[in-house]
């Protein structure tokens, strides 16, 4: 298979459906793609019902285009990622992996420009975020909940606003930043470093105010990262936690207990904004991304260092404090059920406490007339305990 063939393929598929955000190649299924969360089988001629093992070892070995360390990782590890560029219609992430013995391929859709914080519509205390001069900013979330284009429209604000080094580590490059005020220097992991520790530890020589690091995959990569925050930079990586919470217990649980202290004194020192993201589906199709995001202030500090206890919690800060630009996902998915935005279902499905966020749809319903609940024709008994 040529690579004319591949771009042909890739081609049919993005025109398929619209909103095709992954293309999914899989033994014993159709070619499919996932448009708005859901995946669908997309017809190419000739027909193919179910793809063969052969054929999709094919699609993914031309994918890695004989790349040798690419190779030996796939072989070794089981997966490898990698970007692709199909001319003149969209950039991919790649992952291409083994299953019982046989190969399949994700490729996520990229934008083909960075999208701005207002397009994005992330809430204004990304603005406040990005006027920090050091420390770090973790952004958490599952895979594919929008990550990495949340942190490209962070870079985005400074390069249109600051005029400083920018040093990106990726795994691959995915979105390209022009050179506008501050200067870009993006670096993908394979090609112009190993490992994202040996890569955060050269770009400590390399003179930046901001570095971006893919993920903070290991030990060695966080105690990098702290030691280059705790000297003046600005560090933005992101971690596969889904509350604020458990990014602070992944980080300490990656090092050994005599540490703990140590490591929870560095974090409460450095840790400057901790944003969660889900992504939930929205009435009429797409999806709408909610947020959590903890600050740091002195209890927040205090929390960190001394851990959470049943009256103090990170929740409960975040609660209290949204006139300092926190917030927590429960008030994101009330905010987004009141503009219509989400059904009742989808925001009692991703709600971190049901029962807070089933008292603020009432509320929300109560205001507009709504029944609040399905029990009907309640009515005092006058006559119980009453003789005949």
């Amino acid at each position: 298979m040529r690579k004319q063939q591949i771009d042909h393929i890739l081609g049919s598929m993005l025109e398929a459906y619209e909103d095709v955000s992954d293309i999914n190649i899989t033994v014993d299924k159709p070619t499919q793609v996932e448009s708005s969360g859901v995946l669908k089988p997309v017809s190419l001629k000739p027909l193919i019902d179910r793809l063969t093992p052969f054929q999709t070892e094919i699609f993914a070995l031309n994918l890695v285009d004989n790349d040798r360390r690419l190779t030996k990782t796939l072989v070794t590890e089981g997966s490898c990622d990698l970007s692709y560029q199909l001319a003149g219609k969209a950039r991919f992430r790649v992952n291409v992996f083994s299953q019982k013995g046989c190969y399949s391929v994700v490729m996520r859709q990229l934008p083909s420009r960075v999208p701005t914080i207002e397009e994005m519509k992330l809430p204004p205390t990304f603005n406040k975020m990005t006027e920090e001069l050091n420390g770090i900013i973790l952004v958490t979330g599952a895979t594919g909940t929008g990550k990495t284009t949340s942190l490209a429209s962070f870079l985005n604000e400074i390069n249109e606003k600051k005029p400083v080094h920018v040093i990106t580590l990726e795994d691959p490059v995915e979105f390209v930043h022009s050179q506008k005020k501050a200067t870009f220097n993006q670096r993908e992991m394979g090609t112009d470093f190993d490992e994202f520790s040996s890569g955060l530890r050269a770009a400590l020589r390399q003179a930046p105010k901001v570095i971006l690091v893919g993920e903070m995959r290991d030990r060695e990569t966080v105690e990098i990262g702290l030691s280059a925050a705790e000297t003046g930079h600005l560090v933005l990586t992101t971690l596969h936690t889904v509350d604020a919470g458990q990014t602070i217990n992944r980080i300490i649980g990656m090092f050994e207990q005599e540490e703990e202290k140590q490591i929870r004194i560095r974090l409460a020192d450095t840790v400057r904004w901790i944003v969660c993201q889900k992504l939930l589906p929205k009435i009429g199709g797409g999806r709408v991304a909610a947020f959590e995001i903890l600050g740091s202030n002195m209890m927040v500090k205090d929390l960190i260092l001394n851990g959470e206890t049943e009256d103090k919690t990170f929740y409960d800060i975040m609660r209290n404090s949204r006139a300092f630009g926190m917030m927590t996902f429960d008030y994101c998915i009330v905010e987004h059920y009141k503009n219509g935005l989400i059904t009742e279902e989808t925001a009692m499905a991703y709600a971190s406490h049901k029962a807070v966020l089933g008292r603020a749809i009432d509320a929300i319903k109560a205001s507009k007339g709504e029944k609040t609940t399905s029990i009907e024709g309640l009515a005092i008994d006058e006559s119980y305990g009453k003789s005949l």
